[in-house]
């Protein structure tokens, strides 16, 4: 039985390289992409721009402070999705089993290849390839699992690569922040702080149980982590082309407010499936079946977001186009198409920091509790 080899690969301030790419003037320069108004968000930023303490989902007035000769860019979600579709191809035509986790972000499995070819230099081979055929700079890491590996990129970066042998991953995390583990957030890193453990080899020491205690599930999951024990599996990419919720009233209805309300309940748990899958819509679409079966469909092309405000405005806009107030109403829905996978949960062009921690919050009680846990009052 040989040793599970993985290599995770991600593209390097994906979003401006591909800004550099469309225009060599940004080339070297602090570069800012996001909301340009005072309230805006960073989406990503230059590695020039973060030597001076900037960083993504900062405040744009505050990056500015930081870095007040940083050039400030709106984002063109059409370009990123191009070149990361591009980036799948490369890739798809090469590796047997890939998982695209994120639009800039991949895990493939390319389990047995040293007793063909050596599963360093395919690897190296592959990068070479993406960014001969895109001019994108890419960075892997090469471990026996998919945490190690991600890890192992992070320390890569930017635009390097790194491999851990078979047998030296906890070695490799040992000296590491514990900020560096995947899944642990702020409030966990602060926690964890507060306990003295500062590094990845203190948290390996801590028995499961205790960690168990203070942190309920995660913590046999912080211990395994710590321990270099990941046994998730890559798991094959299928894109999803789309995603739908619809109603058939029992009795046909010509109330709009009820029907309005309904649209936007649907509408949020859509975004929020999106947000939790990970994926951005261009395409909305509104559905009307009226009483005597007559169906009509009108759809809207948008700049991909995942954000419930967006996404409301654009289906109660559709809905009154649609909407014939003679006519006694059977079925409503919402459908979302044309999605891509984009690890930027929520559409930091345009939100506004008081709007993301709105989102975020609300997504958080929805994991733990269920979609149905929390709504906006309109949406009942």
């Amino acid at each position: 039985m040989y040793e599970r080899a993985i290599l995770h690969m991600d593209l390097d301030s994906f979003f401006v390289s591909v800004e550099c790419l469309k225009n060599s003037a940004f080339l070297g320069k602090p570069l800012l992409i996001g909301g340009t108004s005072n309230r805006g968000v960073v989406a990503s930023c230059s590695y020039e721009a973060r030597r001076f303490g900037v960083h993504s989902a900062m405040p744009m007035k505050m990056a500015l402070r930081l870095c007040p000769h940083a050039i400030v860019l709106r984002g063109d979600m059409d370009s990123y999705s191009k070149y990361s579709h591009e980036v799948t191809q490369v890739i798809a035509d090469q590796s047997p089993i890939y998982e695209k986790a994120s639009i800039d972000e991949f895990y493939l499995d390319i389990s047995g290849m040293d007793k063909y070819f050596g599963c360093y230099k395919w690897s190296l081979e592959l990068r070479q390839r993406i960014t001969k055929e895109t001019g994108l700079p890419i960075s892997f890491g090469l471990s026996v699992n998919k945490l190690v590996s991600k890890v192992g990129t992070g320390e890569a970066k930017p635009n390097g690569t790194r491999q851990i042998d078979p047998g030296v991953e906890k070695e490799f995390l040992a000296p590491l922040a514990v900020a560096k583990i995947p899944g642990v957030g702020k409030e966990t890193h602060k926690k964890l702080s507060f306990m003295g453990v500062r590094d990845i080899r203190t948290l390996s020491f801590i028995p499961p149980r205790l960690l168990e205690r203070e942190f309920g599930q995660h913590g046999r999951s912080l211990w395994e982590k710590a321990n270099a024990i990941d046994r998730s599996p890559v798991v094959p990419y299928h894109e999803q082309k789309s995603m739908s919720k619809e109603r058939t009233f029992t009795e046909d209805t010509l109330d709009l407010r009820y029907m309005r309300n309904l649209l936007l309940d649907m509408t949020d748990k859509l975004a929020f499936e999106l947000r939790n899958d990970k994926k951005l819509t261009s395409c909305i679409a509104v559905k009307i079946r009226y009483a005597d079966f007559n169906t009509y469909t009108k759809q809207r092309q948008i700049p991909y977001t995942a954000n419930d405000n967006v996404l409301t405005r654009h289906v109660l806009d559709l809905f009154d186009q649609l909407f014939e107030r003679r006519q006694l109403i059977r079925l409503i829905g919402v459908k979302f198409s044309g999605l891509v996978s984009g690890s930027y949960q929520i559409d930091l062009f345009e939100d506004t920091i008081e709007q993301i921690e709105l989102l975020k919050q609300m997504d958080h009680i929805r994991k733990r509790f269920g979609s149905g846990a929390v709504m906006r009052a309109s949406g009942l």
